[in-house]
C-alpha cells in the first residue's frame, strides 16, 4: 500500500513538472521567448523599441509591442510605423496563439515567411506598406480563421494564392504589387488588387477587383410559353392569386405589428438577442449591452469617470476581471445607421500606436452606441496635474513628447489620416507607466458624418480650439498642433488655458501674456510653483519656445507634428526659432496681434465657460 502511495505522488509530481515546463525548450528557456528574441535578432530596430530580454521568465511582463492572453500567452504582435528593418524570422510560426500581427509602415524586406501558415488562430495579418518580396506564401489558406490581410504597397510576385475556402475573410488588400493572374475568386467584403500591372494591364474592372462574373440575366426564353388556357380559368387562376396575396399582406402586417410591440417593450433585449457577440478586424470586439450594464453596474453614478460633451465614461469590470471605461455616446438615435458606425469605428481601431488609446470594441443598440476602452489608472494629464504629488518635469516633458509622437502617427503615419479636433490636457490619459496615451481621436468625424474636413459644428474646448477653427468651422492638422501648443503651456504652468494670467490680473491677453513674460525673460512668473524650481531652465525656455511655434495665429506658420517631435528631441528648434523671428521682422504684425488679442478676449470671457462645457469632447 506505501509502495503504491509513493508511486501515485511520484506521478503527480511529474504531471505538475510537465505542466510548469510545457512552454520550456530544453535549454530551459520559454518556446515564446525564444521565438520573440529570434524575430528582434532578424530585424534592425533603430529606436531601440524591441526592449526584450532574453533571460526573461516570459515575454508577458513589460515587454513592448507584445500582448499576452491572461494565460500569459503572446497573442498579439504589433509594431507600426517604428522604421523597423531587416527581415521576418520565420519563427514567427513558433507562436501558435497569435491572433494579430501588426507591422505595417516599417522597412521590412524578404519574404513572408512559410511558417506564418502554421499559426491556428491568426485573425489579422497587416504587413502594408513595407518592402517585402517573393510570392504571397499558400499556406496563408490553412488559416481558417483569418479575418483581415493586408500585404498592399510591397513588391511581393508571383499569383495569388486561392483562398476561396477561408470563409472568415472580409477585408483583403493586395494592391500595388507585381502580382500575376489569375485572380482567384474570395469570398470578402472587401477585395482589392488595383495597382497589380500584370492583372490590371487589360484596364477591364473585372480583372482589377478580382470578382467572378455575374451570371446571365434572366430570360423569359428559357423557359416555354404555356397554350392559353380558357377565359373561366383565368378568372380562377386570378381570384385564387388575389387571395393569395391577400392573406400574404394581412400576415405581413400582422408579424410587423408584433416585431414593432416586441421592439417598443423590450428594445435592449431584443437587440442583444439578435446580434450576439462576434470580433470583428483589427480584435476589435462586440460587446452586449447588457454585458456592458452589468459591468458598470447599471452604469451607476458612483462609476463615472468623467462626463463632456459626447458623452458620459464610466468604469467596468467585464465578466473575466479586465478593468474597462465604458464610453457611452450622447443622442445614440443620431449617430447614423449599424453598418456607418460599425465601419468608422473599425477604421479607428486600426490606428495602432503605443501612444494611442486602443479601442477594446463597442456596442449598438438600436437607441445606444458605446465604445469600450481600456482603464487607465493614473487618469488623465488635466487631473494629475491638480493632484498631489505633483509631476516632476522629467515627467511633464516625456508626456510633451508622448502625446506629440501619438499625434504625429495621427497626422502622417495614419491611413486615412485623422485629425482629433480636441487635443487638450484632459484627452492625454497616463498609463501605469505615466507614458502618455492619446484618447478620443476619431470621434468628431464618427459624429459628425462628414466626408470634409470642413464642418459647421466646432468640437473641441474654448481656450484651445485654434482661431480659424473657431471663426469658420474649418479644421485641419494646423488646428491639432495649435491644441498641443496649448497642452505645453498648462504642463508648464499646471494650470487650465483659461486660467493662464488670471492670477496677475492679465484678462484678455493669454497668449500676449505668455509672449511677454518669455520676452522679459521672468519665467518664474510662469512655471507651475509646484515645480519648486527643480526643472532645468534650458529645457523649460525650449518647451515654451516650441509651445509658441505651436500657437501663431496663421496656421500656415505653425510646424507640422514631425517637426515638433523634432524639435522636442532637441533637434531644429534653434533653425526654427530663429527663422520664425526673421518671419515676425519682414511682415507687417499689427493686424496679427489685434486679431490675436480679439481672439484672447473671446477664450477668456467668464461667460463662455458653459460654452466651453458643451463644446468640450467626452474626458
Amino acid at each position: 500500500m506505501i509502495r503504491k502511495l509513493a508511486v501515485f505522488c511520484w506521478v503527480l509530481i511529474f504531471c505538475f513538472w510537465a505542466s510548469a515546463n510545457a512552454l520550456l525548450s530544453p535549454n530551459g528557456v520559454n518556446f515564446e521567448v525564444q521565438a520573440l528574441m529570434e524575430i528582434k535578432s532578424s530585424l534592425i530596430d533603430p529606436r531601440g523599441i524591441l526592449n526584450w530580454d532574453v533571460n526573461a521568465v516570459d515575454p508577458c511582463s513589460n515587454w513592448a509591442m507584445v500582448t499576452c492572453s491572461k494565460d500569459n500567452l503572446v497573442i498579439n504582435l504589433a509594431a507600426p510605423s517604428q522604421s523597423l528593418s531587416g527581415k521576418i524570422s520565420p519563427s514567427i510560426g513558433n507562436l501558435t496563439h497569435l491572433q494579430s500581427i501588426l507591422l505595417q509602415d516599417n522597412n521590412i524586406t524578404g519574404p513572408i515567411p512559410v511558417e506564418m501558415g502554421r499559426l491556428p488562430k491568426l485573425q489579422t495579418i497587416d504587413l502594408s506598406d513595407n518592402l517585402l518580396t517573393g510570392p504571397i506564401p499558400s499556406s496563408l489558406s490553412q488559416i481558417k480563421s483569418l479575418q483581415y490581410l493586408r500585404l498592399n504597397n510591397n513588391s511581393l510576385t508571383g499569383t495569388i494564392p486561392p483562398l476561396g475556402n477561408m470563409t472568415q475573410l472580409s477585408f483583403v488588400d493586395l494592391s500595388y504589387n507585381n502580382l500575376s493572374g489569375p485572380v482567384p475568386r474570395i469570398v470578402s467584403k472587401t477585395f482589392n488588387v488595383l495597382g497589380n500591372p500584370m492583372i490590371c494591364a487589360s484596364g477591364k474592372e473585372q480583372d482589377c477587383n478580382g470578382s467572378a462574373p455575374l451570371p446571365p440575366p434572366f430570360s423569359m426564353n428559357n423557359f416555354q410559353n404555356p397554350q392559353p388556357s380558357r377565359t373561366s380559368n383565368s378568372r380562377k387562376i386570378a381570384l385564387a392569386f388575389g387571395s393569395s396575396l391577400g392573406c400574404i399582406c394581412l400576415l405581413i402586417l400582422g408579424f410587423g405589428f408584433l416585431l414593432w410591440w416586441r421592439n417598443k417593450h423590450n428594445q435592449q433585449i431584443f437587440f442583444d438577442e439578435q446580434h450576439h457577440e462576434e470580433v470583428c478586424p483589427g480584435n476589435l470586439r462586440r460587446f452586449k449591452f447588457r454585458e456592458l450594464q452589468s459591468a458598470t453596474n447599471n452604469f451607476s453614478s458612483k462609476n463615472i469617470l468623467g462626463k463632456g460633451g459626447f458623452g458620459i465614461v464610466y468604469k467596468g469590470c467585464l465578466e473575466d476581471g479586465t478593468v474597462v471605461a465604458v464610453k457611452r455616446l450622447k443622442d445614440g438615435n443620431a449617430i447614423g445607421g449599424d453598418i456607418q458606425f460599425q465601419t468608422e469605428v473599425e477604421m479607428i481601431s486600426l490606428a495602432v500606436h503605443r501612444n494611442l488609446l486602443r479601442l477594446y470594441g463597442f456596442c449598438m443598440t438600436p437607441s445606444e452606441r458605446l465604445l469600450v476602452y481600456p482603464f487607465m489608472s493614473n487618469g488623465s494629464v488635466a487631473s494629475r496635474l491638480k493632484a498631489k504629488p505633483s509631476l516632476d518635469w522629467g515627467t511633464r516633458k516625456r508626456i510633451a513628447l508622448g502625446a506629440a509622437r501619438g499625434l504625429l502617427y495621427l497626422h502622417e503615419q495614419c491611413d486615412p489620416k485623422i485629425i482629433h479636433r480636441d487635443v487638450k490636457a484632459a484627452n492625454i490619459l497616463l498609463d501605469d507607466y505615466c507614458e502618455a496615451v492619446v484618447g478620443d481621436f476619431g470621434l468628431a468625424k464618427l459624429l459628425d458624418h462628414h466626408d470634409s474636413h470642413i464642418t459647421t459644428a466646432v468640437r473641441g474646448t474654448v481656450g484651445h480650439i485654434a482661431p480659424e477653427y473657431l471663426s469658420t468651422g474649418q479644421s485641419s492638422e494646423k488646428t491639432d498642433v495649435f491644441g498641443f501648443g496649448i497642452l505645453l503651456l498648462e504642463l508648464i504652468t499646471g494650470q487650465r488655458a483659461l486660467e493662464f494670467g488670471k492670477a496677475a490680473n492679465q484678462k484678455g491677453v493669454m497668449l500676449d501674456w505668455v509672449k511677454k513674460i518669455h520676452q522679459e525673460k521672468k519665467l518664474d512668473m510662469l512655471v507651475d510653483k509646484d515645480l519648486r524650481n527643480d526643472y532645468d531652465r534650458i529645457e523649460l525656455e525650449e518647451t515654451l519656445q516650441v509651445s509658441m511655434l505651436c500657437t501663431q495665429y496663421l496656421p500656415s506658420y505653425r510646424p507640422k507634428m514631425s517637426e515638433v517631435v523634432h524639435m522636442l528631441e532637441g533637434d531644429g528648434l534653434a533653425d526654427k526659432w530663429e527663422a520664425s523671428h526673421r518671419a515676425d521682422g519682414t511682415r507687417c504684425r499689427a493686424n496679427e496681434f489685434s486679431s490675436l488679442e480679439r481672439y484672447s478676449d473671446l477664450t477668456a470671457d467668464s461667460s463662455l465657460l458653459v460654452q466651453a462645457m458643451e463644446l468640450s469632447g467626452p474626458r
